[in-house]
């Protein structure tokens, strides 16, 4: 399967469908007690391909009246990767099921966290295929 139909499958609505916007607030209400508290929402966007290798951003959008740290977002490749809310493995087990006989995810890996703007960081989400 080439890139373009990857980008066809992993569209928009399907990102926002394997990481819903509310995961944010569960996110936060589970490691704060109070959803408000957040200070960013999460996005997951597919970024492309290389025919062996699935690249998907998760892109942290400061909230308004809260401030997006570096300190506050260094760590969190760490804390994701384990936390069952945000559930990296479940969503990469989604993925299998929409790539089908196409291909197979084998592994995942979170990168280092990227700040992008003042207002924006990203944490890059590989998913190896077999």
């Amino acid at each position: 399967m080439n890139n373009d139909n990857f980008a066809l499958l992993f569209d928009e609505k399907v990102c926002a469908e394997l990481l819903p916007p509310g995961k944010a607030d569960e996110f936060f209400e589970a490691l704060l007690g109070d959803a408000s508290e957040g200070s960013y929402d999460i996005e997951l966007v597919y970024d492309g391909s290389d025919g062996s290798n699935l690249q998907f951003n998760l892109l942290l959008h400061e909230r308004p009246g809260h401030c997006l740290a570096c300190n506050l977002t260094q760590g969190l490749p760490q804390v994701f990767s384990r936390h069952p809310v945000i559930d990296i493995s479940g969503m990469v087990e989604q993925v299998n099921i929409l790539l089908g006989n196409r291909a197979r995810a084998t592994g995942w890996h979170l990168g280092s966290t990227e700040q992008r703007s003042s207002s924006l960081h990203l944490i890059p989400l590989n998913i190896s295929l077999g």
